[in-house]
């Protein structure tokens, strides 16, 4: 029973650890993302112009749904390299073309989502529009897609995470279904002891 409430401790602190170095590299991800935001607004057309004219509809998608599209695909890429190096330490377990393809797929789904939260944070029609009066896009700090972009990003970040660590890296696990982590900290240390 000690061995069964340890183990149960020990997977909960794993899982911990695995959120909060989610996080981080989130953190940074979010930083990659907002700034090929800033590039491709600077460089690029008015983020609320036409990007494209949906024929037979009343739809249209914008430049900043180009944007956001863009700088997904580059944090995405920037996300995983780092996840899977750093937070769930799947480099050594499992090759890289297995995993990505589900990180991708996980990514656009939350980006499908997050498009969706940035066209009600951008629409002047929508109720959620975020307020001109506050984000007239005088300063950077007041740019209305930098908001839009980043609340959109932080709301589909848990979502992301859970399906990432079910699905993506499920893989890095033992056979009897222990993290690897875990698991280290549950067998004993095969090393000879030294006697002092």
């Amino acid at each position: 029973m000690e061995r069964l409430r340890h183990w149960l401790l020990v997977r909960h602190r794993s899982n911990w650890i695995q959120l909060f170095r989610f996080g981080l590299v989130g953190g940074t991800g979010v930083a990659v993302n907002l700034l090929v935001m800033v590039i491709c607004k600077r460089l690029g057309a008015h983020p609320e112009a036409i990007a494209v004219d949906l024929p037979y509809t009343d739809f249209n998608v914008r430049w900043y749904h180009v944007f956001s599209t863009l700088a997904f695909l580059v944090a995405n890429l920037w996300n995983f390299q780092l996840n899977r190096w750093w937070t769930f330490r799947s480099a050594k377990h499992s090759p890289w073309w297995r995993e990505y393809p589900p990180f991708l797929v996980v990514g656009l789904a939350a980006q499908i989502v997050g498009l969706g939260i940035l066209t009600l944070l951008m629409h002047p029609h929508s109720p959620l529009e975020l307020p001109t009066d506050v984000f007239d896009d005088t300063t950077g700090f007041r740019t209305k897609v930098y908001w839009a972009q980043l609340i959109s990003v932080v709301l589909v970040t848990p979502v992301s995470f859970v399906l990432n660590k079910i699905w993506t890296f499920r893989r890095v696990r033992t056979r009897d279904g222990r993290s690897l982590a875990a698991a280290a900290h549950l067998e004993p240390d095969p090393s000879p002891q030294k006697t002092p």
